[in-house]
């Protein structure tokens, strides 16, 4: 018989406590190894046999194992979550208390878990209150903004974010819902600022309070108190373009009425009203030079108001008559002299003769008859207002050229400098003459430039006293072109008898000039800048090249005499005219 071998293997057995191993796992092993014996097994069969029973041994401890980890694990999930979720509500909530006061404490798993449950709890509880305090604000500000929106059905509220229910959000919803009842205040007193400007102005015009309140919103007309108003943004729009259109009415009544207050005063003066039947409609020509915002009381300017004075305007219309032919020519007065003074052309004597054959023959309506007298004067002061820019440089240009006849008179005067009452003046007019000649051509320019503008605007010619006034700064300009023409051959002329002279000098020897047999007595003061070989002060030749104009059809015949005595024949000498002046003796 073989001898039994003893195995200790790693058994789980052999891990189990004391006692166990001693009545279950030893026994069942020693009864195990007997039976061995009495079969026979080999070693290696009872070594395979042990190893069996030691892996499955490890398989159940195994189990235990994995079930205490997944519980361990689960304890530990458990716990996390809850510190996640406390993390959360206190950052939800804003609070400044810190989770890592539960880290510090120490204790199994479950006491762990154990000690966060409280706090969970109390978290919790606070968010819903919170949920409910910012649920009531949201309901409050939706009811506010739907009522100054002007919804019939109010809208629901919004949800409310749980990821922010901080004091903060709190005190943000607070002011924003303090903010809105502040603007709810402010629209209540516009709303009754509006309705009493209303009020105030359907009082001055006769209007029916109670159908303008209600044509803007049903609301103003149910007697209930200033606070159930509508405050919405539509009601307080109709408000004010309510109050804007009364506001408009009312100018326009006080218009129409200032209009027929001023056409009883017209024709109370006409037919020389007695004063107790103007007294009558004083408080209608009260109301002419008034402001809109100036009139109030019951009915100041109500249809009645008016209709009175536009019965009584049309009633003295038909008294006037008798007067009206004396009121056109006074009229045809008016647009004469506006016509005058802008220099434009009208038939006074045939106009009046028409008027008078009008009036005489009864057919035409005499109100009709004024009226286009009137349209008549507005259009002629539209015009006189069109012309005064170019009439203003007219007379500019009228006055440069009568400087400029009387600076050509001045410097062909050769005893201009001698002593004598007035000279100093005359000199310091020639200096200001020969300034204001010199811009002659800019201003002729310009002036010819507005008149083309003018009359491409207007579609007619500009006409200054019955002439063309294009026309006649044309031939201004042509006759100055021919007049610098002529003095510009004179220069060459007298150019080519200077060299002629100069020739005959050097051929036959100098002469005395004539010019220099009479000398002359030059005055106090007087410059001696003159040229050597002509005798012409420096000063007179750049003053030689002038511009300027004329006046219209009378200052065409001006320009006509001035260019016949410009022209001066070939073979003419003359003597300078500063030369007596400048010369030495």
């Amino acid at each position: 018989m073989s001898q039994v071998r003893v195995f200790e293997p790693m058994s789980p057995c052999l891990l189990s406590p004391p006692r166990a191993k001693a009545t279950s796992c030893g026994s069942l092993l020693q009864e195990l190894q007997d039976l061995w014996d009495e079969i026979g097994e080999t070693d290696a069969e009872r070594d395979r046999m042990i190893l069996q029973l030691e892996q499955e041994c490890l398989n159940v401890y195994r189990k235990k194992v994995d079930n205490a980890r997944k519980n361990k694990a689960d304890l530990h999930q458990a716990l996390a979550s809850g510190k996640a979720e406390i993390s959360h509500l206190m950052s939800a909530l804003g609070e400044c208390e810190s989770i890592g006061q539960l880290e510090n404490k120490r204790g199994t798993l479950k006491e762990q878990v154990a000690m966060i449950k409280p706090l969970l709890d109390a978290l919790r509880n606070k968010k819903e209150e919170r949920i409910k305090e910012l649920m009531l604000l949201q309901s409050q500000i939706t009811l506010l903004s739907t009522e100054m929106a002007g919804n019939v059905h109010p809208t629901r509220p919004t949800q409310v974010d749980e990821h922010d229910l901080s004091v903060k959000k709190l005190s943000e919803l607070s002011s924003q819902l303090e903010m809105l009842q502040k603007e709810k205040d402010i629209r209540l007193r516009k709303v009754n600022e509006y309705v009493a400007s209303i009020h105030e102005l359907t009082n001055v015009m006769s209007l029916d309070l109670s159908k303008t309140l209600s044509e803007i919103h049903p609301g103003f007309n149910d007697g209930r108190k200033s606070i159930s108003r509508s405050i919405s943004n539509d009601t307080l729009t109709r408000l004010e373009a309510t109050v804007n259109a009364l506001k408009q009415e009312k100018k326009e009544r006080l218009q129409k009425l200032q209009g027929h207050g001023s056409a009883l005063v017209e024709l109370w003066n006409i037919i020389d009203m007695p004063s107790d039947e103007r007294s009558k409609f004083e408080h209608i020509t009260r109301l002419i030079s008034v402001s809109p915002d100036a009139v109030f009381g019951q009915g100041r300017l109500g249809s009645a108001v008016i209709d009175e004075a536009r019965e009584e305007v049309e009633r003295l219309n038909l008294l006037k008559a008798s007067k009206m032919k004396e009121l056109v020519l006074k009229k045809q007065d008016e647009l004469e002299e506006i016509y005058r003074e802008v220099h434009m052309d009208i038939e006074s004597e045939a106009e009046r003769q028409i008027l008078m054959d009008l009036i005489d023959s009864g057919t035409v309506d005499l109100s009709d008859l004024l009226a286009g007298m009137d349209g008549r004067i507005v259009k002629a002061k539209e015009q006189a207002i069109s012309r005064k820019d170019i009439l203003e440089k007219v007379e500019k240009w009228k006055f440069a050229s009568e400087e400029e006849s009387w600076l050509d008179e001045y410097e062909r005067d050769q005893s201009r400098y001698s002593a004598g009452r007035g000279v100093h003046k005359n000199m310091k007019r020639a200096e200001k003459a020969r300034i204001l000649v010199n811009k002659l051509p800019v201003l002729v320019e310009t002036l010819m430039s507005k008149i083309k503008a003018w009359e491409k605007e207007k579609g007619i010619p500009f006409e200054y006293d019955k002439v063309k006034l294009l026309d006649t700064l044309e031939e201004y300009i042509r006759f100055r072109m021919q007049k610098d023409e002529e003095k510009k051959r004179s220069r060459e002329q007298k150019k080519l008898q200077e060299q002629l002279m100069a020739e005959k000098e050097t051929m036959f020897g100098a002469k005395p000039s004539p010019l220099r047999q009479f000398p002359v007595k030059k005055p106090l003061g007087q410059s001696s800048n003159v040229n050597v070989v002509t005798g012409t002060p420096a000063s007179r030749r750049i003053s030689t090249s002038r511009h300027g104009g004329a006046s219209s059809g009378k200052g065409r015949k001006e320009l006509g005499g001035k260019a016949a005595n410009a022209a001066i024949p070939l073979n003419f000498v003359s003597l300078p005219k500063d030369n007596y002046s400048n010369q030495s003796p």
